[in-house]
Order: structure tokens, then C-alpha cells, then sequence
């Protein structure tokens, strides 16, 4: 099977409720970065072909709040467990294609 790169966007609007969006990327970011803008405001960005996803610091370029630690150390902590799980699995199906050969 020949799995191609994606973005999916989903947005769904419920009476009484707020329209929430979905932006997943499957394998088709071409590019992370964070930096800090001259207001002081730090932000995170990824980018693909489709479509950018930034996220900001609370308020406009007011001070990083503890819950802004919070969010940030939880991206932190989600990343490095992404960035893990790839490795290993990358690993494995190195290491499985040396074993089977190329027709596997």
C-alpha cells in the first residue's frame, strides 16, 4: 500500500455550543519552529503544504502565565514521547527490512 502525506480538517458547530476545529497532520509537516516575537510573545508553529497550526502564550503579549508553563511543558513532555515512538519504530522496521532483505 503507498501511504501519501495528509492534512485533515474537520469542523463541526452544534446548536448552543462553540464550533470546534481539527487539524491533523499525517506525516506532512514540513517544518516546526518556536520563537519569541518582539512583543515578548513566544509561539509554536507547525507547517505543512495545507495548512499552519501556531500556538501562543496567553494573552497578547502579556506575561507567560503558570498555566502557559503548564500547556508548554505538556507539548514538551507529548513531543519527546512522539520523537521517542518514532525512533523505536523506525529502528524496528530498519532492522526488519536488514533481516527479510528488500521483498519484504
Amino acid at each position: 500500500m503507498n501511504w501519501r502525506p495528509y492534512t485533515h480538517l474537520s469542523m463541526s458547530v452544534d446548536p448552543g455550543e462553540r464550533p470546534r476545529i481539527g487539524v491533523s497532520f499525517y506525516g506532512s509537516i514540513t517544518a516546526a519552529s518556536a520563537r519569541v516575537l518582539e512583543s515578548g510573545r513566544p509561539y509554536l508553529v507547525l507547517e505543512s503544504g495545507e495548512a499552519d497550526v501556531t500556538v501562543s502564550a496567553t494573552g497578547a503579549a502579556g506575561p507567560v502565565t503558570a498555566e502557559d508553563l503548564d500547556i508548554a511543558r505538556q507539548i514538551f513532555n507529548a513531543a519527546a514521547r512522539y520523537l521517542a515512538d518514532c525512533e523505536r519504530l523506525h529502528a524496528d522496521h530498519t532492522e526488519h527490512a536488514q533481516v527479510t532483505g528488500p521483498a519484504a
